[in-house]
């Protein structure tokens, strides 16, 4: 096994280098050396997730993130939680629309039986009757108690099914309940075949580690995994949106719940970042102007929030509405209407911006000070991006915007036939 040095970056002028390597079984590393403490975060990236299903086997990439912490090949049930605990190591894993990710913290003394780990139930992941019914269920109660009985999670699957008519974000990341139950065993296999391969996967290691000697270790414990034949990525494209939608649904609230998403670019797109800034200037904290109109002024609202999806294809910035008793959402829907027009029509003050552009960029620079904050960002950026240095990208986007550019992002994207409305009412008493 051989390695290939593809990049050296920076985070910042003068700090220490990121380096990419790629080795020849295709198999990327992410490697970011700091000393500051002897540990390490070990995350393996694959570029798999919910829109790289299709319908009827909806929530795979989900159902791997169960499956994978079962037994392989070298490993009983339950030994590789025991293995990273003996250690005083922790461990955990995310699946989303564009990404699957599992990561685990140890003392870097002890990096080399993540490796080993990981290596193992990336190509010895034993998928037997037992697990997969076992696992089915455990992904069944856990839909019925975040989506079918959990009125946000139900808003949010609405919201994105209703939103995406032919793009695979029209289906949740957990999957239908009659996918999850009836996932057939040889679909699985074929699924963890084709992902869960060197050749999709990146290795993000940031902590006190010698980059000579972890690509030793690396090249011991993956150097004999094979390549996978990756499906070419035929993704529906999502028509162009002409009208807003609306879907309802009645639920045990005290108020109604509403959820709003605007079609907006994806991450990689240079009006994502004007539209983090948009969405500062509207909803981000007690100063801004959705949260004034709707929580403190008029008091129609108890709480608002929202933020733009990171997505690697075209998606949303979100609205999560709860308003107070007795007030339809549509009131607030005509205060974002103004309030958007206004925006569109005028750019913002520039203490106003620059207010904002400050609290956006602190939000950027704090989620990047741990190890595990640092490394999660590289592997988003370099799976869902195609690129980590996206992230170099985007603080510089941050920092460049205008009001001019605040204007023109609300007038281009948050006009109200490009969003979908998802309402939560009060169940009528029978």
């Amino acid at each position: 096994m051989t390695w290939t040095l593809e990049v050296e970056q920076s985070l910042i002028p003068g700090g220490p280098m990121i380096q990419r390597f790629r080795a020849d079984n295709g198999l990327r590393l992410l490697l970011l050396r700091d000393a500051s403490a002897p540990i390490a975060v070990y995350q393996t990236w694959f570029g798999v997730g919910s829109r790289h299903e299709h319908p009827g086997a909806t929530g795979m990439a989900h159902l791997f993130e169960h499956l994978m912490f079962g037994r392989t090949r070298t490993l009983p049930p339950g030994e590789l939680d025991r293995l990273i605990e003996r250690v005083g190591g922790e461990t955990n894993a995310a699946t989303w629309l564009d990404w699957t990710y599992y990561t685990t913290s140890v003392p870097a003394a002890e990096l080399e039986l993540v490796a080993r780990i990981e290596s193992d139930r990336m190509h010895q992941l034993v998928l037997d009757d037992d697990a997969l019914s076992s696992e089915r269920e455990v992904v069944a109660a856990e839909r019925m108690e975040r989506v079918d009985d959990d009125v946000d999670g139900l808003l949010a699957e609405k919201l994105l099914a209703t939103a995406f008519e032919h793009h695979p974000y029209h289906w949740p990341t957990i999957g239908w309940m009659d996918d999850i139950r009836g996932a057939a065993k040889d679909e699985v296999e074929r699924f963890y075949r084709t992902y869960y391969a060197p050749n999709n996967a990146t290795v993000v290691i940031v902590g006190d580690v010698d980059p000579d000697d972890t690509l030793a270790m690396l090249t011991r414990h993956y150097g004999q995994l094979p390549p996978s034949e990756l499906p070419p990525s035929e993704l529906a494209p999502e028509p162009v949106q002409t009208g807003e939608r609306r879907v309802e649904v009645q639920r045990p609230v005290p108020a109604d719940r509403a959820l709003i998403g605007y079609k907006t670019p994806a991450q990689g797109h240079a009006d994502w970042a004007v539209l983090e800034l948009v969405s500062t200037l509207l909803n981000g904290g007690p100063s801004s102007r959705l949260y004034r109109q709707l929580v403190v002024d008029r008091e129609l609202a108890s709480s608002i929030d929202g933020s733009v999806m990171p997505t690697a294809e075209p998606g949303l910035y979100e609205l999560s509405l709860s308003m107070m008793r007795d007030v339809p959402a549509e009131e607030a829907l005509a205060v974002i209407d103004r309030e958007v027009a206004r925006l569109s029509a005028e750019p913002p003050p520039p203490a106003e911006l620059a207010k904002a552009k400050s609290c956006v960029e602190t939000d950027f620079w704090s989620a990047l000070v741990s190890l595990e904050g640092k490394a999660e960002a590289l592997g988003h950026y370099q799976t869902a991006l195609g690129d980590f240095r996206a992230l170099l990208a985007t603080a510089e986007r941050l920092e460049s915007v205008t009001a001019d550019d605040v204007t023109r992002a609300a007038a281009t994207y948050l006009s109200p036939e490009r969003r979908t409305v998802a309402i939560a009412r009060p169940r009528e008493e029978a």
